[in-house]
């Protein structure tokens, strides 16, 4: 008796839960050959409002973790995405790409969360410093997280360009909302479930699926939103993100088509481009 093919409903992830959008909409990902693999949810407006409260409620308690316990995350998440390559690498190959790229971009994410890990406890020094004034005062440069960040993934590079905008920014002590790529959706879901059992506090990251088009509006006007990053090179997206930005003074970081496999693609500073820095005066005699 032959069987039928049971395709997976992912849903999103939510301060650290799973649950169906509310608005009931789902759209269909089909592979190269047009068959149909995974049903992946159309998020509404308010799933987003409610993935920036979830993002805002951990956004203060994880901004005041450890560097060092920020790190201890970040390669926990590594040993766990390792734990199920195999996994990525063929739900990678289902949605077009070859074995060998998938295996490439997969083991370069679990790179890339080593590789910031590292920097956890260094990013500080290179950033602060002590300046020099002409008066009677000590003056202190340091860093502070922006708060809560809409991340728009990049379309390509399901997995690998999620981690490679993702890591720094949470690294960086901000919490995220992240609207993964509409064309290739599957390992931001899965990849959902790795941080759902690597010691991420819920809230910490939160990422929803569905078209662009609908939500964009909302992420760049939303006023509990600190900054958006965009991953693109649409000069229409921009520069209605730049506008509605500017309404709410939110600060815009725009990364335009990448090649995130390219070692140059990771450094401290895209950890900076998600940190404000402090200036304070303290006076040298009491």
């Amino acid at each position: 008796m032959s069987r039928l093919d049971i395709h997976k409903t992912y849903k999103l992830y939510i301060g650290g839960k799973f649950p169906r959008t509310e608005s009931g909409r789902y759209y269909p990902v089909h592979n190269n050959k047009s068959k149909l693999i995974a049903n992946m949810c159309l998020s509404s407006r308010k799933d987003f409002r409610n993935a920036v409260v979830a993002a805002r409620k951990a956004q203060t308690s994880w901004a005041a973790m450890t560097a060092l316990n920020k790190g201890q995350i970040l390669y926990r998440i590594a040993e766990m995405l390792e734990g199920r390559k195999e996994q990525f690498v063929e739900e990678l190959r289902i949605q077009g790409q070859s074995s060998k790229k998938a295996r490439e971009e997969v083991e370069q994410s679990i790179d890339r969360l080593v590789y910031y890990a590292g920097w956890s406890d260094k990013f500080q020094q290179i950033f602060s410093s002590v300046n020099p004034v002409s008066s009677a005062h000590f003056n202190f440069s340091c860093t502070e997280p922006m708060g809560v960040l809409a991340v728009i993934a990049p379309e390509d590079q399901g997995l690998l360009g999620l981690i490679s905008v993702v890591a720094p920014a949470i690294l960086g002590g901000n919490t995220v909302v992240v609207l993964a790529s509409h064309s290739n959706p599957l390992s931001a879901i899965s990849f959902a479930e790795v941080l759902n059992s690597s010691d991420v506090p819920n809230g910490v990251v939160n990422i929803l699926t569905g078209d662009k088009n609908e939500l964009i509006s909302h992420m760049a006007s939303h006023m509990d939103v600190n900054a958006i990053i965009y991953s693109g090179n649409d000069e229409e997206e921009i520069k209605n993100l730049s506008e509605l930005a500017s309404e709410n003074l939110k600060r815009i970081v725009i990364y335009k088509k990448q090649d995130w496999s390219n070692d140059k693609n990771q450094s401290p500073y895209f950890i900076e481009k998600t940190i404000e820095i402090k200036t304070t005066w303290h006076p040298a005699k009491m």
